[in-house]
C-alpha cells in the first residue's frame, strides 16, 4: 500500500433528530471506527472555513499483515447537510493531501438489501445526493464507496422519506451487526486493499 493517510467519511445529516435515520448509517459506522481506535471527534473549522464543516478524528486503523500498526486515517463526519457534503470532503482531502483513490465514503444504499455491504470505486451515484455533491467537489468519481444496504422503501413510499426515517424495530436488532461489518469492511480496504474487501463482501452478488 502506498504511503499517506486515508480519508474515511461517514455521510449523514447533522443534529439528533436525524441520528437514527437510515440516511445516517455512514456516520454510525464512523462512530464505531472511532470507538475501535480510541479516537475522539473534534470540530475542524478554522483551517477549512470560518465555520466548522466536519467532526474529525485522526488515528491508525487496523493491523497490517505482519502485525505492524495499520495506516493513518482521518475519520470525518461532515456537519453540513447531506446534499452539500462535497465541500467538507474536498477541503479535508486537500488539507491532508489525500488523493481521491484514498477517499472512502461510507453511505446508505437503497439498491442493496438491508444488512448487505458492497464496495466499489468510481461509477454512478445512484441518485445519492451526498455522493453527487462529493463527485462535483472532488472533480472525479474515482473514490471508494462502502455501500451499506438499507433496502428499497415499501409500497409507494418516496425514497427520500424512507431514508429520513429511523430503522424499524426488527432492523434495529441487526443494526449493530451491520455497523460492525461495515467498519470491518473499511478496515479491510485500508489494510489489504479494495479487491480483498470485495472478495469478502461480494460473495452473495
Amino acid at each position: 500500500m502506498s504511503e499517506g493517510p486515508w480519508l474515511i467519511v461517514g455521510l449523514g445529516n447533522p443534529g439528533p433528530q436525524y441520528a437514527g435515520n437510515r440516511h445516517n448509517v455512514g456516520q454510525m459506522v464512523l462512530d464505531e471506527l472511532a470507538r475501535r481506535t480510541g479516537a475522539t471527534f473534534g470540530s475542524r473549522g478554522g483551517l477549512l472555513s470560518r465555520r466548522p464543516q466536519a467532526a474529525v478524528a485522526e488515528s491508525r486503523l487496523g493491523v497490517l499483515p505482519g502485525g505492524a500498526p495499520g495506516p493513518r486515517v482521518v475519520l470525518a463526519k461532515p456537519t453540513t447537510f447531506m446534499n452539500v457534503s462535497g465541500g467538507p470532503v474536498a477541503s479535508l482531502a486537500q488539507y491532508y493531501g489525500v488523493p481521491a483513490e484514498r477517499v472512502v465514503m461510507v453511505h446508505d444504499e437503497l439498491d442493496i438489501p438491508f444488512a448487505e455491504i458492497k464496495l466499489k470505486i468510481g461509477g454512478g451515484e445512484g441518485g445519492h445526493n451526498g455522493l453527487r455533491d462529493t463527485t462535483k467537489a472532488l472533480g472525479t468519481k474515482d473514490y471508494v464507496r462502502v455501500r451499506v444496504g438499507v433496502g428499497r422503501p415499501p409500497g409507494r413510499m418516496d425514497p427520500a422519506d424512507y431514508v429520513l426515517r429511523d430503522f424499524t424495530g426488527p432492523e434495529r436488532k441487526d443494526l449493530p451487526w451491520l455497523v460492525d461489518a461495515a467498519a470491518d469492511a473499511v478496515e479491510l480496504v485500508v489494510t489489504e486493499g479494495l479487491e480483498r474487501a470485495q472478495l469478502k463482501y461480494h460473495t452473495r452478488a
